[in-house]
């Protein structure tokens, strides 16, 4: 067991560099909520241009020493961090469930997934980061090596804070990485933690720092000419905006993973109650704030009636809304208010253009946290592929009924999207299966499952969802550059001619 301990509040601050949770003096702040009471529990400050320039040349002086270790002594390092949060993952898991709303239930797969990425990466490194070697006629050869970029910006998404900032962190620090991380200002506390766990492994100062703010801090920090590679998730917009930015004053590569608007096809052979099972994991985890989420759900009309009716009943059955540190409850906070509005507007929208609400839709106060942002999970029936909901991304705990007559019609409607991140088909016929999964349009396709999520496995979208993979060995050879050398071993140096 390790001597760490983890804070109990935020009065340190919601910065760290020099390897030490700190904050900054300045003039424009943004508040942080406890969102399961609807309170605010401390204002931070916003970096400046200044600011960001300042904490990226510490950064970029610190990699110096950190790109020259070995890839094995990185990893011990990656590891020790790894064993200290497991052994501090109760206090970890507050920490999550406190800052961002999500059911204790759900927390604590992320922070051992956390502990994982660093092992997986710490694992292959030293083996994935070796290079080739080539044997040339005439007394040459070549080999490869694969180097870090430098400094890393990171800007992370407010849904998963602890376990998606890891999937950014760990292969950029396993290549060699810095790393200076911008989290979103809805959920920033997260990556701080990460900073002080990495500072006790051993992991020298200013090799990962962490700065706040929203858009304009974001800016700053891509545009940083010390910033060599961005990994940015969050919206199509903003993704737009990096993509733009890495291009403008520099030429740098970019990872984005952006929205999604996914398509779950119940094949009409599948059975019944392993279509509700799997259209529920496509949809209600983390209050339905998951990139990947199977909103349009796409049934057979000759059993989209049954299925409705035994859905109803089971959804009513198994969810718990309420205090999301109640370890009985599956249905925590919605991220803030301003988003929770936004998931019932698109609710309301829906019935204007003729759907029928099935169930939910509405704000809701559980007992003792009636002032949380809390949403009843809603079912949306006589849904259209052409309606606003069934379009546009929602990222709230709705799931869409979408009848369809014929295989061709549902995929041709799963790929109506400008989005491509994720797709899923439920049915008997594995043949089947893999026929419509060549045919839809989406970086990761869930045959009778849905939402897996392993660290040795890519993830990333298609089309407007995105360019780049997380996780994988994919993962840690985008946070490297490819050197090739050749080498003449000859004694006399034939010019050619």
């Amino acid at each position: 067991m390790s001597h760490f301990k983890i804070p109990t509040d935020l009065d340190g601050g919601l910065y760290f560099f020099g390897n030490r949770r700190t904050t900054i003096d300045s003039e424009k702040f943004f508040n942080v909520y406890e969102q399961r009471i609807g309170k605010i529990l401390t204002k931070c400050p916003i970096s400046d241009k200044i600011t960001v320039d300042e904490i990226v040349s510490y950064s970029n002086e610190a990699q110096k020493s950190w790109g020259s270790m070995t890839p094995l002594e990185r990893g011990h390092i990656l590891r020790k961090a790894a064993n200290i949060i497991r052994d501090h993952h109760k206090e970890i898991v507050d920490w999550e469930v406190k800052t961002n709303g999500k059911p204790k239930r759900e927390a604590i797969f992320d922070i051992y997934q956390s502990a994982d990425t660093l092992d997986f990466y710490a694992g292959i490194a030293p083996q994935a980061l070796l290079g080739n070697f080539f044997p040339l006629l005439n007394n040459k050869h070549a080999y490869t090596t694969r180097e870090p970029f430098g400094v890393v910006g990171a800007i992370g998404a407010w849904n998963y804070p602890f376990q998606t900032a890891m999937w950014k962190i760990a292969p950029a620090l396993a290549a060699g990485n810095s790393v200076v991380y911008k989290p979103s200002p809805f959920s920033p506390a997260s990556p701080v933690l990460i900073g002080e766990i990495l500072a006790a492994a051993g992991l020298p100062p200013n090799v990962y720092c962490v700065i706040q703010g929203e858009g304009e801090t974001g800016q700053a920090l891509v545009e940083n000419k010390l910033i060599k590679k961005v990994s940015f998730t969050g919206s199509v917009t903003t993704g737009q905006k990096i993509q733009e930015a890495c291009a403008r004053k520099s030429i740098k590569p970019c990872t984005l993973e952006l929205g999604g608007k996914s398509a779950l096809i119940i094949c009409e052979d599948a059975s019944i109650d392993n279509a509700i099972s799997c259209s529920i994991l496509a949809n209600f985890f983390n209050q339905g704030q998951v990139c990947t989420n199977a909103t349009r759900v796409f049934v057979h009309k000759n059993m989209i009636h049954d299925f409705t009716k035994s859905l109803l009943i089971e959804l009513d059955k198994i969810f718990v809304v309420g205090d999301p540190m109640d370890e009985k409850t599956n249905v925590g906070a919605t991220i803030n208010e301003e988003h929770l509005n936004k998931v019932i507007s698109f609710v309301e929208s829906a019935k204007k253009e003729g759907a029928t609400i099935l169930r939910g839709g509405y704000r809701v106060k559980p007992k003792g946290v009636e002032n949380g942002f809390y949403f009843e999970p809603c079912v949306i029936g006589n849904v259209t592929n052409e309606m606003k909901v069934a379009r546009e991304e929602i990222f709230g705990a709705v799931m869409l009924l979408i009848p369809y007559e014929t295989e061709e019609e549902a995929i041709n409607h799963a790929n109506n999207t400008d989005f491509g991140l994720a797709a899923g088909v439920i049915t008997n016929d594995l043949a089947k299966a893999h026929k419509i999964a060549q045919k839809l349009e989406a970086g990761t396709v869930f045959i009778n499952t849905y939402n897996d999520c392993e660290i040795h496995v890519p993830f990333g979208g298609m089309k407007n969802s995105g360019i780049g993979r997380e996780n994988s060995l994919s993962a840690l050879l985008s946070y490297t550059q490819e050197k090739t050398v050749y080498i003449n071993l000859s004694s006399k140096i034939d010019h050619g001619f």
